[in-house]
């Protein structure tokens, strides 16, 4: 019996799939469609095409509560009016009048918290940053359990931000805290115990609680920096008598810089938005010495039921970091130009 190997006339050669199975007809119109796309298209497009997904969920989770927030702004969104949004009358520019009138009291408030901000915000950077260099520096040098102290150094930034300050509050309370004790049983440097979470050593604590917090993130990032620069420069410099500060000044800030820049930028960022540290430090009602403009802007929402104010608040803090940080852009990549 002879069996033909001639095709029939309306069979296609290569119709099914290489595991023997039906042929798959979608493979086929979508090997079409794409090679309709060009190749460098292809390549280009393909990077997008990766982070979309990362890119619509970060649109879900900032970008359409900062627009709740914009239009929540422009209402007078009370306590009266949080069943149904709908319901509550427009405000127009009223809210943010009322937040920049600096006669009245809301106005002196959100002056008097956006100040004690600004001083906050510039102490911390500077010892962050002094710290983390000190610390970056000293640790260059090869010594017996050098690997150990950087460890301790990166524990305060590894630890949750509410461990850090609960054990922090409980540091500074007046009669059973650790830090009283140290201060006037065993150096006796006060007469009486002071009070750290109410009055004007609030803002001592906030400080001292958030510079320990922030410090080994400045330290790790110039600790790796540091890491970049080339040993020939401190030899040679070495043996054209520099000594130790002079390679300080030298070499090691200028090549620091560009780490810098993204450093402090960052700084003030997290810095300027901090909302955990005196939270947890000082409950919902922070004092008057330690009134960050984040606890501030929480208490005119939450505390009194004006999230239309609050919501002005918040925009304008936006607008405000948002221009700092296009001046400082501007002016460190000037600065990087001419250099």
């Amino acid at each position: 019996m002879v069996v033909s190997t001639t095709p029939r006339p309306g069979a296609r050669r290569g119709a099914r799939s290489p595991g023997g199975g039906p042929p798959r007809p979608g493979r086929r119109g979508l090997a079409r469609v794409t090679a309709l796309i060009p190749v460098r298209l292809r390549r280009l497009g393909l990077p997008y095409l990766l982070i979309l997904p990362a890119i619509l969920l970060e649109l879900l989770i900032h970008l359409v509560p900062m627009l709740v927030g914009i239009a929540m702004s422009f209402l007078k969104l009370t306590q009266f009016f949080i069943r149904n949004w709908s319901a509550a009358p427009g405000a127009g520019l009223a809210n943010y009048e009322i937040a920049v009138d600096f006669d009245s009291a809301v106005g002196r408030g959100l002056l008097h918290s956006f100040t004690v901000t600004v001083v906050f915000t510039l102490l911390a950077i500077g010892l962050s940053w002094l710290l983390g260099t000190t610390g970056a520096v000293l640790m260059q040098g090869s010594f017996r359990g050098r690997g150990l102290l950087r460890t301790l150094f990166l524990v305060p930034y590894a630890l949750p931000a509410y461990a850090a300050v609960i054990t922090w509050s409980f540091m500074f309370q007046r009669d059973s805290g650790m830090v009283n004790h140290v201060l006037v049983d065993q150096l006796g440097l006060a007469d009486d115990r002071p009070f750290w979470l109410i009055g004007g050593n609030s803002f001592v604590a906030l400080l001292v609680t958030y510079v320990w917090r922030t410090w080994p993130f400045a330290f790790l990032m110039l600790m790796a920096a540091l890491q970049n620069i080339p040993s020939d420069l401190y030899e040679a410099s070495a043996i054209d008598g520099a000594g130790w500060w002079k390679q300080l000044r030298s070499i090691t800030l200028p090549m620091l810089r560009p780490v810098n820049q993204v450093l402090v930028l960052v700084l003030f960022l997290w810095t300027f938005n901090d909302f955990n540290t005196p939270y947890v430090l000082f409950g919902k009602s922070a004092p008057e010495e330690a009134d960050l403009i984040s606890i501030h802007i929480y208490q005119s929402s939450f505390v009194t039921w004006n999230f239309g104010s609050g919501s002005a608040m918040s925009v304008l803090l936006l607008l405000f970091l948002l221009l700092v940080t296009a001046v400082y852009l501007m002016a460190t990549s000037r600065r990087r130009s001419h250099a």
